[in-house]
């Protein structure tokens, strides 16, 4: 079992000729209920708003809560009533999916017999591609670490995470650093056109200073962007610890690292990066709250 642990072989066995097995897509579970989700802020919200990237779609009267700028002032002035304009959600957006494969991506959360955080961070780029698909938007994918190890473009696949899974068959986490000039390079190679970019990387602060801070202003300056990392949940419980003194210093050591990663993430929120944090588990149909979009007022993303 490689890095990457979850039965899949390890590179030397794949090497030799045998087929990789997919990641499994534990997350498929949640995909109904945030699929039901997606629907319920299609038809609330997203038709009731207007602005750029929206196309009209009918009239109708004004309800306590509606935006003034959607009124309709000559249809309102024929009717008895304040009429206001609906606009259909933007479709056919971007979605951009990085898988960091370097180091970070290498331990597992939760103990020895927790799970590998590349496997995390897969199950959650497979939840939010298949919500993308269904949403009507394109998903693009891109995974490496000091160069990139796949692409994948799925404008007008039937099966997105299917297709998804297939490319992620051959990856493992390399015990190297990431290379994000790369990454971000290979996002760009991708399209001009702004897209919602989820980098799926641990929350670790001495990486992400050292090299992902630094080409962040390229990606932000296009894209909208979300950092999307595996929490470890033993920090949590050893920060709880007192119960002898090596619990106490181990306490200690675990808060200091929980303020550093809060630290970065305050750093990337003022560089304008959303930052979702959660362990493996909760992180696939984390946030509860829609992600920003990538572009115009259209339907939210959700995962």
């Amino acid at each position: 079992m490689g890095p990457a642990g979850a039965g899949r072989p390890p590179a030397h066995v794949r090497r030799a000729g045998l087929r990789a097995r997919p990641p499994p897509f534990e997350s498929r579970k949640h995909l109904p209920s945030r699929l039901a989700q997606l629907r319920e802020l299609d038809g609330r919200a997203a038709v009731r708003v207007r602005g750029q990237g929206t196309e009209f779609d009918s009239l109708r009267e004004y309800v306590r809560g509606d935006d003034v700028r959607s009124i309709d002032w000559r249809a309102s002035a024929r009717t008895p009533h304040v009429v206001v304009r609906t606009w259909q959600p933007e479709r056919d957006r971007r979605v951009v999916l990085v898988l960091d494969t370097s180091r970070t991506a290498a331990g597992r959360v939760g103990g020895e017999d927790g799970v590998p955080r590349l496997d995390a961070a897969m199950d959650a780029a497979l939840l939010l591609a298949a919500l993308a698909s269904r949403a009507g938007d394109r998903v693009d994918f891109v995974a490496g670490d000091r160069r990139v190890r796949a692409r994948l473009r799925t404008a007008g696949a039937r099966d997105v995470a299917a297709r998804l899974q297939e490319t992620m068959a051959d990856l493992d986490a390399v015990i190297v650093e990431a290379d994000w000039d790369a990454l971000a390079g290979a996002v760009h190679g991708l399209g001009r056109q702004r897209a919602l970019v989820v980098l799926l990387t641990p929350l670790e602060p001495a990486a992400v200073a050292q090299g992902l801070l630094p080409v962040l202003p390229t990606l932000t300056r296009h894209h909208r962007v979300v950092l999307a990392s595996v929490r470890d949940p033993e920090l949590t419980r050893l920060a709880g610890r007192r119960g002898t003194i090596d619990d106490v210093y181990a306490a200690a050591a675990a808060e200091q690292e929980v303020r550093r990663r809060d630290w970065t993430t305050d750093v990337l929120q003022r560089l304008g990066v959303d930052v979702v944090d959660a362990d493996a588990e909760r992180l696939p149909p984390r946030p509860r709250r829609p992600l920003p979009r990538a572009q115009g007022p259209g339907t939210p993303l959700t995962c």
